[in-house]
């Protein structure tokens, strides 16, 4: 019974977590690569880098709780909460 719902929540945290990455990669997709340096941060393609590769390795290692799991959970959520609000300022300032 212990390992049934212990199986449940790692499914539940993986998909969690692999639905924050592909947002963040697909946002960062959308993004216009002038909008990076404009607000001091590093390079779209840098920020593409690892919000893909944290999404991929969601995918093939498919452990949410290991090293690779919570480090590309952490650039995702970087990008969410620090690079993007930013982003979206520049770009209403903009327009």
């Amino acid at each position: 019974m212990f390992f049934q719902v212990q199986n449940l929540v790692l499914l539940v945290l993986w998909v969690l977590f692999l639905l924050v990455k592909a947002f963040a990669f697909i946002d960062c997709v959308r993004r216009p690569a002038a909008a990076f340096p404009a607000i001091g941060r590093q390079t779209k393609v840098l920020w593409l880098i690892l919000t893909g590769v944290s999404a991929g390795a969601a995918v093939v290692v498919g452990d949410p709780l290991g090293l690779l799991g919570i480090a590309g959970l952490v650039a995702s959520l970087v990008y969410l909460f620090d690079v993007r609000p930013r982003i979206i300022e520049i770009l209403r300032k903009r327009w």
